[in-house]
């Protein structure tokens, strides 16, 4: 309600609504209730009064029926004593905020028993895995590089015994350059152009 005018003249039939009801009303089906809001148009042309009903279902409907009946009888008591040009139409509703707000209470009370059940679980867990989960760098071994070493010495000499076994000389492979050619045979060629 941004009009503060409107906000107003809902206040006001707040408090007028709620007196006539402490007074009384002659419907023996009335109950104990409450005004809790009363919301008005822009115009000042319709209010909507939200109550409450202490007591059974049966009396809340009761209450309701009782309400729907002196609703005339409620609108011109608010006309005589509002003062305004016009007197709004009034409707009343039952308000399901109270219920509603048990409710979420309730479900708040049972979100703090299973946080606290959570928390008695979680102070005697333990870790699934090792304490600490993340991977450490593993540190270099001198003896794994020196096995590198020998595999790769190893090879060397298969190598050249199979060269030496297809009568291949070792001395005319070790001077070759990326080509793969010898500077000896590179010397030789340039010389013959």
């Amino acid at each position: 309600m941004s009009n503060p005018r409107a906000a107003k003249v809902a206040e006001r039939i707040q408090q007028i609504i709620a007196r006539r009801l402490e007074k009384g009303l002659r419907d023996p089906r009335m109950g104990f209730v409450t005004i809790t809001d009363v919301r008005v148009t822009g115009d000042l042309q319709h209010a909507s009064v939200f109550y409450t009903v202490y007591g059974t279902e049966e009396e809340q409907t009761d209450t309701a029926a009782a309400l729907k009946a002196a609703t005339g009888m409620m609108r011109s008591e608010v006309g005589k004593q509002l003062g305004t040009r016009l007197t709004p139409t009034l409707e009343f509703i039952h308000d399901e905020l109270p219920d509603s707000a048990q409710q979420l209470n309730e479900l708040l009370d049972e979100a703090k028993r299973r946080d606290e059940e959570a928390r008695a679980l979680a102070a005697q867990a333990s870790y699934a895995g090792d304490a600490d989960p993340y991977v450490k760098p593993k540190e270099a071994d001198d003896d794994a590089s020196d096995d590198v070493d020998d595999e790769l010495d190893e090879l060397d000499e298969i190598e050249d015994r199979d060269l030496v076994e297809l009568g291949l000389d070792l001395d005319d492979f070790g001077e070759e350059d990326e080509d793969g050619l010898d500077d000896d045979e590179l010397e030789e060629d340039e010389l013959r152009d």
